[in-house]
């Protein structure tokens, strides 16, 4: 399964490799355009629309969509059917992702007529667990995101010159500045936060207003969804990403680091 993947993913990008970080793509002339055109958008309060569009127009066919399904992800599927449809689309199959993770991609599917993009590690759990030992979310998180997360996703935004995320400066203090467009160092290509000033009612207010498909364990007290072993439900008063890697100083997976 692993090679078929990689097929697909080297048909999408011609590559299967990070990208390389050359002087001409470290993007210096473009982080300052990227300043500026970001605080157009901070001064018009941060229209997700108008952000999208910017994106699609300037950076189409190179660019995409990053999905987890939660709700903000499915809500830019939604968006992106209205405002930018030819945009593509991925996600980070972990292996390790809950059933009803599975579930809402399938529902997206049918009610937008979408293919997201199946990206997976180079090892599945049982060959991780082979190299690694067993549960290795439990004794190196970090090494396990980093396997499971960080080098799929490096592949996938091979030869992408942008990609969108769902990410909102209200989930996390570490998210607390994050732009409406910037210049990723880290993965070398453009990256775009559309919801970036937006609180959850506006999330919840947009999925229900256009009766979006969602992840249901969101109804089941979990604001933030990752793997099932490493993400538990939130108690009432806890903050929104308690549940993720619960008990633990982690609070990222290292893709928005």
């Amino acid at each position: 399964m692993p090679g078929e993947i990689t097929n697909e993913l080297t048909r999408a990008t011609g590559s299967v490799d990070a990208p390389a970080l050359s002087e001409e793509r470290a993007g210096a002339p473009e982080t300052a355009e990227l300043a500026a055109q970001n605080e157009a958008f901070q001064r018009r309060g941060g229209p997700a629309e108008e952000v999208l569009r910017f994106v699609a127009e300037r950076y189409t066919p190179d660019v995409v969509l990053a999905c987890s399904f939660g709700a903000e992800d499915c809500l830019l599927v939604d968006m992106l059917s209205r405002v930018a449809a030819a945009i593509g689309i991925f996600y980070l199959d972990t292996q390790l992702l809950f059933p009803e993770t599975y579930a809402t991609l399938h529902r997206l599917e049918e009610r937008y007529g979408v293919h997201p993009m199946r990206v997976v590690p180079d090892q599945d759990v049982d060959a991780q667990a082979e190299t690694y030992g067993p549960a290795l979310w439990e004794r190196q998180p970090d090494l396990c995101c980093q396997l499971r997360k960080v080098q799929p996703l490096r592949r996938a935004l091979a030869g992408q010159r942008a990609w969108i995320t769902g990410i909102r400066r209200e989930q996390a203090p570490t998210r607390a500045n994050a732009p409406f467009v910037t210049w990723d160092d880290k993965f070398g290509l453009v990256k775009a936060n559309p919801l970036a000033a937006w609180t959850n009612q506006d999330v919840w207010r947009y999925v229900h207003a256009h009766d979006v498909p969602y992840n249901p364990l969101h109804d089941q007290g979990f604001p933030s969804i990752g793997c099932w072993p490493c993400t538990r439900a939130v108690r009432v008063g806890e903050d929104p990403r308690s549940g993720r890697w619960s008990g633990r100083e982690k609070t990222e997976c290292g893709l928005h680091q």
